[in-house]
């Protein structure tokens, strides 16, 4: 199944199957949970016991004009102990519902990420960074309050329900009576709110995933609407989607808003008619005034919790639509990497080989098409081509991002498919055009968390790739802070810190994709003698921009539309007058001009 999260808006698996499926993240936590069973059994023990301790005191005491001093002390410390009880049971409670819903929510965001890190690069290519993002932070939230309210609370709420109708049967079966004709009215204003309420929340949902969406492209691509002017129109899309989302949640808020007054209007009602049916047994001595104002009580404390229940349903039914998008990621298995199968290694020769490799992104427009070539280990070997003739496609499968579908991939004459996915990329260092750094300093962007690399290591590559110039000339040398993605540094800096990190992992394949387009000449010099310092003994490929680079290189591949057009020396492609003297030329035309 091919999977893209950005349509995933509506329920189409089974609630129940979803349910019992959230429910086993509890299994590390029963012990917790039962203990807050019994806090809440006690809960409502106490708030039930409350109004009969005032019933007895009125029936027995006030309503005889009997005054028992020494009764009421007792009475109202036995009230003020239930009431303390209660507080500090509720609080435990709180707390204790708090610390589960995070450590769920902990262990779903972990479950999540660690996932989402083994997938294909075919994945992300298929779907945005900012679902993806909704997926980890506003989904995974929106299950919290299920996790650490709904499912306990919603237990003590049907537990005080049954409570206080046990009570007030006990006291009176008439008075009780009256009381429950109201249920099937609030089941009807449940009902009805529960369909008006679903469309919406699937809407909102849309509209969070939309919204993020949105945010994260244009967050990345701010430099490009800034250098064409489309800020107002960006904004007026925004405004749209925005607009969108405010009228959604407003019929949200008004849906919500309506649920609690008229609930509160059919409570109101039942003790009216309640008030009135009980004054004429009063006056008539068939019922004392002490049970009247215990069952208004109850009645208030009965509404509560069948308010709260009917309100559930807003935080069940949001967290069954992201349980579902959550647990799509977590059941794709078509894009996963297995990062623990194959066959370990710990340090290849660097001999790599196509053999009639066909790919496609797509599986249908083939972007390689029976491309062969052979690069023996500790060989230079460049790769020309036009923009979009495959040539940053064969670093990616040589890092097997992507599995062909058709011939092979061998490295030192083994497939590629049969090697442990971490062992290879471990030997292999890419240096990119568009350089990504992390938020940290300079040493951590080198070092990425790998224990094995050193203080001194990181010095050695930098010196060793000419960083060190530049890196020892700022206030916190290594330490220095690197801010988002670089912004910082100048495009040169960025690239020198890129080249660094690769030489500190001592790959036994390196490669330069278009590493040197965007940078200076003087940099660009600083990286062809780095590139002279460590290439020895180790496989290097460059995929060029500048030809001018690569006169040196041991072998020159020049790719057209997918295929392989040639394969020789700087000299040997010149002196041949083919497609590479066709685009040397051209740059050599381009320079003079310039």
């Amino acid at each position: 199944m091919e999977y893209r999260i950005d349509s995933e808006y509506t329920l189409r698996r089974n609630k129940k199957a979803l349910a019992i499926r959230l429910l086993r993240y509890f299994k590390p936590y029963l012990p917790l949970l039962a203990l807050n069973i019994l806090f809440a059994f006690l809960i409502n023990g106490a708030t039930i016991i409350k109004p009969y301790i005032i019933k007895y005191v009125i029936d027995n005491y006030l309503a005889l004009k009997i005054y028992a001093p020494d009764v009421f002390m007792r009475m109202g410390l036995l009230y003020l102990a239930v009431v303390l009880a209660g507080c500090g049971l509720t609080y435990s409670q709180t707390y204790i519902l708090t610390y589960i819903g995070q450590k769920i929510m902990y262990d779903i965001r972990n479950q999540l990420f660690t996932h989402i890190q083994n997938m294909s690069m075919k994945f992300f290519d298929r779907n945005s960074s900012g679902r993806i993002l909704t997926r980890v932070t506003n989904d995974v939230e929106a299950l919290n309050e299920i996790f650490s309210g709904v499912l306990v609370n919603s237990i003590r709420d049907m537990i005080m329900i049954l409570g206080i109708i046990a009570t007030m049967f006990a006291m009176d079966a008439s008075l009780a009576l009256i009381s429950m004709c109201s249920i099937p009215l609030i089941a009807l204003v449940t009902v009805i709110y529960r369909r008006a309420a679903r469309k919406n929340f699937m809407r909102m949902k849309a509209l969070i995933g939309r919204i993020n969406g949105f945010l994260a492209e244009n967050i990345s691509g701010m430099k490009l609407v800034r250098i064409f002017h489309r800020e107002k129109e960006k904004l007026e899309e925004f405004q749209k989607l925005d607009k969108e989302y405010f009228d959604t949640s407003l019929r949200e808020v008004v849906l919500n808003s309506l649920g609690r007054p008229i609930i509160e209007v059919i409570n109101t009602l039942v003790i009216a008619v309640m008030i009135w049916y009980a004054s004429g047994r009063i006056t008539g001595g068939y019922l004392e005034i002490g049970v009247l104002y215990a069952f208004i009580t109850y009645i208030r404390q009965f509404f509560a919790p069948i308010n709260e229940i009917a309100e559930f349903y807003t935080s069940i039914q949001s967290a069954l639509i992201s349980a579902e998008r959550i647990f799509d990621v977590l059941d794709t298995r078509e894009f996963l990497e297995d990062m623990e199968r194959g066959r370990h290694v710990k340090r290849i020769r660097g001999e790599i080989e196509f053999k009639n490799v066909w790919f496609a992104y797509d599986d249908e427009n083939w972007v390689l098409k029976d491309v062969s070539f052979k690069i023996e280990p500790g060989e230079t070997v460049a790769f020309v081509g036009a923009t979009g003739s495959g040539k940053s496609t064969i670093i990616s499968l040589m890092a097997r991002f992507y599995d062909i579908q058709k011939g092979k991939i061998l490295i030192d004459g083994v497939d590629i498919r049969e090697y442990n996915l971490k062992d290879l990329r471990r030997q292999i260092a890419v240096v990119m055009q568009d350089v990504f750094l992390f938020s940290g300093d300079i040493k951590s962007n080198i070092r990425l968390r790998n224990s094995s690399i050193t203080d001194e290591d990181i010095v050695r590559a930098a010196r060793l790739v000419c960083a060190d110039g530049f890196i020892e000339s700022l206030p916190n040398k290594y330490d220095e802070e690197v801010k988002e993605r670089g912004c910082t540094f100048s495009a040169g800096q960025r690239q020198l810190i890129s080249f660094a990190r690769a030489v500190a992992f001592n790959p036994a394949v390196f490669v330069l994709d278009e590493a040197t387009a965007n940078i200076d000449t003087e940099t660009e010099m600083a990286i062809q003698q780095a590139m002279a310092n460590i290439s020895g003994g180790r496989t290097t490929i460059i995929i060029a921009h500048r030809l001018s680079t690569i006169r040196n290189a041991d072998k020159i591949i020049v790719i057209d539309k997918g295929r392989i057009k040639e394969i020789g020396t700087h000299d040997e492609l010149i002196k041949k007058g083919g497609l590479y003297r066709q685009l040397y030329e051209k740059q050599l035309s381009y320079q003079c001009i310039a």
